[in-house]
């Protein structure tokens, strides 16, 4: 399984996979984009299982980013992983085509529950 995590910051990257460790995918091959246009050409060449992603960066948002995979007609299970979690932003995120809204801080439990609910078989 191929994940991309996706943050502007660099220690929430490394926090991110740390925790997907701790949930039993440290095996897997994760990858990491600093900006939303990075992502973006990394979906284009070849398309993740997962996407954990950021929803404030600078100069591509994670919402823009997801809306431009989804343009694309790429689909992945997508999941923000943000400070900010309003029910506008929920509906917003929903709306767009992502599959689950984890708030920070978090848990390890919140990223088995996320996960285990996207990556369904």
């Amino acid at each position: 399984m191929n994940i991309l995590v996706v943050d502007d910051s660099k220690a929430m990257r490394m926090i991110v996979r740390r925790t997907l460790r701790q949930i039993g995918y440290g095996s897997e091959n994760v990858l990491e984009a600093s900006t939303g246009h990075e992502a973006l050409e990394m979906v284009k060449g070849s398309v993740p299982d997962l996407m954990l992603c950021d929803w404030n960066m600078p100069g591509m948002s994670g919402i823009e980013l997801l809306r431009s995979i989804r343009e694309l007609g790429r689909y992945l299970p997508f999941v923000f992983v943000t400070t900010e979690c309003t029910n506008e932003m929920r509906l917003e995120a929903a709306d767009a085509g992502a599959d689950y809204l984890i708030s920070k801080p978090f848990t390890a439990e919140h990223f088995q529950i996320a996960l285990n609910t996207v990556l369904k078989p």
